[in-house]
C-alpha cells in the first residue's frame, strides 16, 4: 500500500510539472524567449511604468510581481521602492531572472494557478501577460487578491487576442494573407493549451467580482513597430516545430513569412493589452 501510494503521488507530482512548463507554448528556456522579453519591454513598459506610477509606486513599497519572466519590470520596481522596500519576483521558470536576485528583489520559483501567494501584505500585485496562459485564471487572481494588504493595488495587464486577431490588419496581398493565416494557427496552438484568447476584456467585471474598489481599465494596441516585427520573428521560430507538427503550416510557409517579416515591409501589429487596476477595502 505504502508503495502503491509512493507510486500515485510520484505520478501525480509528473503531472503537475507537465503542467508546469511542458503545458506552456513559448517556454522561458527556449532560445527566443530572451528576445521575446525584449520585444514586450519595448512595446509595453511605457503603458505599464504609466500605471504604476499612477498606482503610486515609491519607497518602502512590497510588490509582487507575477510571472515575471522578464527584468525590466522588477528593475523599474527595484528603483522605485529602493532598499526599504521589496519586490518579490515569481515565474514557474526563473531562468531570465538571476540578473535580478539581488537586494530589495528576491526571486522564487511559483506557480500562481497552483500554489498559496509567496507572501501577503503586498502593497502592490502585477502581473502582466501572465493570466491568460494560467489553466487556473480563477484561483490565480484569487491568490493575487488574497496576497494584498487592505488598501493595496492589485494591476493586471492581459492581451485579447480574440479582440484583434490579425497579425496584419491591413490584409492588401500575399504576404499579409500568409502572416494572418499563421497567426491563426498560433491562436489555435494557444487555445488547444487552455489559453483564455478574449481574457482582456473581461479583466473590469473580475475584478469587481473579486471584491476590488475604484476598478479602471485601458487599452493599448500598437499597430505597427520594428519591435512587433521582433516579437513575431522571435514568436514563429519558437512555435516552428509545433506549427509544423500540427499540420498548421508548412516549412516552406514559415521561411517564406519569417523572409517577409526580415525585409520591414509590413505593418504587424499585436493583440491590445488590456491593463485593469483596482484597490483593496
Amino acid at each position: 500500500m505504502a508503495a502503491s501510494t509512493a507510486s500515485a503521488k510520484r505520478e501525480n507530482w509528473d503531472d503537475r510539472r507537465m503542467t508546469r512548463t511542458d503545458g506552456y507554448l513559448l517556454d522561458n528556456r527556449q532560445s527566443e524567449a530572451a528576445e521575446r522579453f525584449d520585444a514586450f519591454a519595448t512595446l509595453f513598459d511605457p503603458t505599464t511604468f504609466r500605471h504604476l506610477e499612477g498606482l503610486g509606486v515609491g519607497p518602502g513599497w512590497r510588490c509582487w510581481e507575477v510571472g515575471a519572466g522578464g527584468t525590466s519590470v522588477v528593475a523599474w520596481l527595484a528603483k522605485k521602492v529602493g532598499p526599504t522596500g521589496k519586490v518579490v519576483a515569481t515565474d514557474i521558470d526563473t531562468s531570465r531572472l538571476a540578473a535580478a536576485a539581488r537586494p530589495p528583489v528576491e526571486v522564487r520559483v511559483h506557480d500562481v494557478g497552483v500554489e498559496e501567494p509567496p507572501a501577503e501584505g503586498f502593497d502592490l500585485v502585477h502581473a502582466r501577460l501572465v493570466l491568460v496562459h494560467v489553466p487556473d485564471r480563477e484561483r490565480a487572481l484569487r491568490s493575487m487578491v488574497k496576497a494584498l494588504r487592505p488598501g493595496g493595488r492589485l494591476l493586471v495587464e492581459d492581451g485579447d487576442p480574440a479582440l484583434q486577431p490579425l497579425l496584419c490588419p491591413d490584409e492588401h496581398g500575399p504576404e499579409q494573407q500568409l502572416a494572418n493565416r499563421l497567426r491563426h494557427g498560433f491562436r489555435t496552438l494557444l487555445a488547444d493549451r487552455g489559453a483564455d484568447l478574449s481574457y482582456g476584456r473581461k479583466l473590469p467585471r473580475l475584478l469587481r467580482e473579486a471584491g476590488l474598489q475604484r476598478v479602471e481599465a485601458d487599452a493599448y494596441f500598437p499597430v505597427t513597430s520594428p519591435a512587433c516585427a521582433a516579437l513575431e520573428s522571435a514568436t514563429v521560430r519558437q512555435i516552428r516545430d509545433r506549427l509544423l507538427g500540427a499540420g498548421l503550416a508548412t516549412a516552406e510557409e514559415i521561411d517564406r513569412h519569417l523572409a517577409n517579416v526580415a525585409s520591414g515591409t509590413m505593418d504587424l501589429a499585436t493583440a491590445p493589452m488590456i491593463s485593469a487596476w483596482g484597490r483593496k477595502a
